[in-house]
């Protein structure tokens, strides 16, 4: 049974979440009201998903989401965040450091059982692959060798790993500092534009029309769209 932790400090909007998983999604459910608790109960026993208000007493939802993903036995763990806030630069905030999804104030429960369970999916496929594949494009990711129609590509490591954290994350836009963080570590000393130039050579291995599932999202970072 897969578990959730819920990290909101409203007791109505928290009840209301937790009852709807449990009943419609079947999960086990935790809630804590703080921050702080949140981030201690996410480390000492890390759930499959957090859902995560940013307006929290003490420690807010963004620090939270920071130390989750700096974390060993948090940084893979899905996170969602529930939100009153719909400023773009929030949403921008929230993906730069790792959050899977938003959810915004009021909403139903309904529509959170919904987006639960997609990023839940998401995170399976992820997690179970040795190999991916977005046709004609195949990763092996043990062999660590990708291949266009049966073509091996000629990929640096850098160019190899980055194209695994997008296919993995289809669909999900990844803004640049998370690339970093995902592809070459917190310690890496250069700027984001070191994604940037990744990117365009990667582009550039893969050709048309394969080039363009590999997406701008302006102002924010990268997402790979599959061609189905």
């Amino acid at each position: 049974m897969k578990r959730i932790l819920v990290v909101e400090d409203d007791p109505d909007i928290a009840l209301s979440l937790r009852l709807k998983l449990e009943r419609e999604g079947g999960y086990a459910v935790d809630v804590v009201a703080d921050g702080a608790d949140g981030l201690r109960k996410a480390i000492d026993r890390p759930p499959d998903l957090v859902v995560l208000d940013l307006n929290l007493p003490g420690m807010d939802g963004f620090e939270v989401c920071r130390r989750l993903r700096k974390e060993p036995e948090t940084a893979s763990v899905p996170v969602i965040m529930l939100t009153a806030r719909i400023g773009e630069d929030d949403r921008v905030a929230g993906l730069d450091l790792g959050a899977d999804d938003y959810i915004t104030k009021p909403f139903s429960p309904k529509e959170a059982v919904a987006r639960v369970k997609a990023v839940l999916r998401r995170s399976d496929r992820a997690e179970d692959a040795d190999a991916l594949s977005d046709e004609p494009l195949r990763v092996d990711i043990a062999a660590r060798q990708a291949t266009l129609d049966g073509r091996a590509l000629a990929l640096t490591r850098k160019e190899f790993d980055l194209l695994v954290e997008l296919i993995r994350r289809r669909g999900r836009v990844l803004t640049r500092e998370r690339l970093l963080e995902m592809v070459w570590g917190y310690d890496f000393p250069g700027e984001t534009r070191t994604v940037d130039v990744h990117v365009r050579r990667l582009r550039q291995k893969l050709g048309a029309p394969v080039d363009s599932r590999l997406e701008t999202v302006v102002g924010v970072g990268y997402r790979w769209r599959s061609a189905s």
